[in-house]
């Protein structure tokens, strides 16, 4: 099976919240993407692309579209509870078992960041075997092709990222097109949390995240295989 540690963490980079100092973000990007192969070359090229975009942005209007994408309504939010639980209680003990899991993996959360949120959990998936990494990828399926879909409507080329993600997983792809353009007009928040309410998702399979196991224990996702150090979180493409 091919490896994709390094297109899993170029995904997260990509989604994340664009950082202040993005020279050579599109040459690593494309490093990573090409030198794993794990996506069609048609997928990493409009990867490439993005990231170059990134790369080539205003500082300030990269930060207020991602602000404005991520940070104003519960259907694309990147935590991925959000789309599961919502407020429920059930989210807070998903959220501890998460947090386990990346700690067995030799991965520690900063003290400000959510373990359901993407980019954190694809930096953890990069530290797991391929098989076992893509079958919790595909995990997410729903919910990914979800935000995805959302983006889509929206027209913000965020979308791609949620469709590279579906590609990898082998999964179903988005049912909207991909915009060729950002779309500038403000995005109604309101609309799309009322139809957030109207349409729950699953994660992980029948039950869903947080479901009690056989042995009454609850696990958001199937564990294959613990990491050996300590390690920083970090949503860099290469470490």
């Amino acid at each position: 099976m091919k490896p994709i540690r390094y297109t899993l963490r170029a995904i997260g980079a990509l989604i994340d919240y664009p950082q202040a100092e993005r020279q050579g973000l599109a040459a690593a990007v494309r490093d990573a993407l090409d030198g794993e192969r794990a996506l069609s070359p048609a997928m990493r090229e409009q990867l490439a692309g993005f990231a170059d975009g990134l790369e080539r942005g205003d500082a300030f209007d990269l930060a207020e579209t991602w602000v404005a994408t991520f940070d104003r309504g519960r259907m694309t939010s990147l935590h991925l509870f959000e789309h599961v639980h919502g407020e429920s209680r059930d989210r807070g003990q998903a959220m501890v078992d998460l947090k386990m899991l990346y700690e067995k993996a030799g991965l520690l959360l900063s003290a400000d960041e959510l373990p359901d949120y993407l980019p954190a959990f694809l930096e953890y998936l990069s530290t797991q075997e391929p098989k076992a990494a893509l079958a919790d990828l595909r995990d997410t399926a729903d919910v990914l092709r979800k935000l995805g879909n959302v983006l889509a409507r929206i027209g913000s080329r965020y979308a791609l990222l949620p469709a590279a993600l579906l590609e990898l997983a082998g999964a179903p792809g988005l049912d909207e097109p991909l915009p060729a353009a950002e779309k500038l007009a403000p995005i109604d928040t309101e609309a799309l949390d009322r139809e957030w309410a109207d349409e729950p998702v699953m994660f992980g399979g029948e039950g869903g995240c947080g479901a009690a196991s056989q042995g009454g224990q609850v696990s958001p996702i199937t564990i294959h295989r613990k990491g050996a150090g300590k390690a920083p979180v970090s949503h860099g493409v290469q470490s």
